[in-house]
């Protein structure tokens, strides 16, 4: 589920494999599901130590050309350990759905709908809220295939952040679609 909710079409998130021994037993097939090994590592100063610098590394891990692994190691090292991610998806009939996900979760998914691809995302607005140890940022994110090609969608991604004291963490981030046939973004989520 990669950050951007729109114009990206979504690739299948699992293979269905029937294994010899086992499609005689039960009619049902199996599905393989796509797992991305993450390793603890430190977090970098450079993307903890500012508001600016982990709102710059949440985009960066994932963005990248095709074939290059997206850096999932440094993702994990942004977020509280119990930190969810929500995403929110709208049916063409205008329903709205939310799924809630670990990082875990979140990473084999986006990394399977990825599928090697070239996929660039960074922030072009942001409306930001502070107080105290506690700031919530409105991040309005582009996305394109190509670092100086066209944009291809918008998504906004609303980050609870703290400091501890030492450094910053993302303790929530839900992802909403941005804009949509007849919905563009209005200015308030694109003006500078």
């Amino acid at each position: 589920m990669v950050r951007c909710w729109t114009g990206i079409v979504p690739m299948l998130l699992a293979a269905v494999l029937l294994l010899p021994q086992e499609a005689a037993k039960s009619p049902t097939p199996r599905k393989a599901e796509h797992h991305v090994p993450i390793h603890a590592i430190a977090a970098r100063l450079e993307d903890v130590s500012t508001i600016d610098g982990i709102v710059k590394a949440y985009y960066e891990v994932v963005s990248g050309p095709a074939g290059q692994p997206r850096q999932w190691d440094r993702d994990h090292t942004l977020y509280t350990p119990e930190m969810r991610f929500v995403v929110f998806n709208e049916g063409k009939d205008g329903g709205v759905s939310a799924k809630s996900m670990t990082h875990q979760e979140f990473a084999d998914t986006t990394d399977a709908e990825l599928g090697g691809r070239a996929f660039y995302e960074r922030e072009v607005h942001r409306i930001a809220h502070r107080f105290g140890h506690v700031a919530h940022v409105f991040s309005t994110a582009e996305q394109r295939t190509a670092p100086g090609g066209p944009a291809i969608g918008h998504s906004i991604d609303s980050l609870e952040l703290f400091w501890d004291g030492h450094r910053w963490w993302i303790a929530n981030a839900n992802i909403w679609p941005g804009e949509r046939p007849g919905r563009p973004l209005t200015d308030e989520f694109l003006s500078k």
